[in-house]
């Protein structure tokens, strides 16, 4: 993890430990770390995952609806009951409680809501 971290802004790694500590806020949760990425898993599966980046806190969310907000860059379908959704954040307003809903429907993907009920 401590490679994602170093050299980057102060401000953009604030910015991803203000994350860690709104996944922390849900609950038990494990890092899997990539080259790519800092990706954080519940029981079942990934839900959430970033990095601090020169620009701020690159991250993203599994949630099981499209959401659409200017934070938001990208969301694709990833599987049939699941949408992974790219967000950048720039500042730390951004972390908002909209976006904390976000981070708590993620964590529930992450313990396997998207398995319960029809897709």
């Amino acid at each position: 993890m401590d490679d994602h971290l170093a050299g980057q802004p102060a401000s953009s790694v604030a910015l991803y430990r203000r994350f860690i500590e709104m996944v922390e806020a849900c609950g038990p949760f494990s890092y899997a770390v990539s080259k790519s990425t800092i990706t954080l898993k519940g029981t079942r599966r990934g839900f959430a995952g970033g990095k601090p980046t020169g620009r701020g806190l690159a991250a993203y969310l599994d949630l099981q609806r499209v959401v659409t907000d200017p934070r938001i860059i990208s969301s694709a379908p990833y599987t049939n009951r699941l949408f992974v959704h790219q967000i950048r954040i720039t500042s730390a307003d951004q972390l908002d409680e909209e976006f904390m809903g976000w981070v708590r429907e993620a964590y529930a993907v992450g313990q396997g809501a998207h398995m319960a009920g029809p897709a």
